[in-house]
């Protein structure tokens, strides 16, 4: 099974949180990040994995996804 493009575009959201800290947020600006980035951080916001529709902070789920999603990055550059 191959990822969709919607969640190739959740896991780049994802990607762009520092798993290092959770006192830092990201800010997606709506009118200058491609579409499918403001889709995507929409659809975390609503999966419950950040805590604004337009990035804000992870969720104990998010941070979770965030480290499942660097360990795959980490896999996939070492392989």
């Amino acid at each position: 099974m191959a990822f969709a493009p919607d969640h190739l575009a959740e896991l780049n959201v994802l990607a762009l949180f520092d798993s290092a800290s959770q006192q830092v947020g990201i800010k997606i600006h709506q009118h200058e990040a491609p579409a499918d980035t403001v889709a995507a951080a929409q659809r975390l916001h609503t999966k419950g994995l950040i805590s604004q529709s337009d990035g804000g902070y992870l969720t104990p789920l998010g941070s979770e996804a965030v480290e499942l999603t660097q360990k795959l990055q980490a896999i996939l550059a070492n392989a």
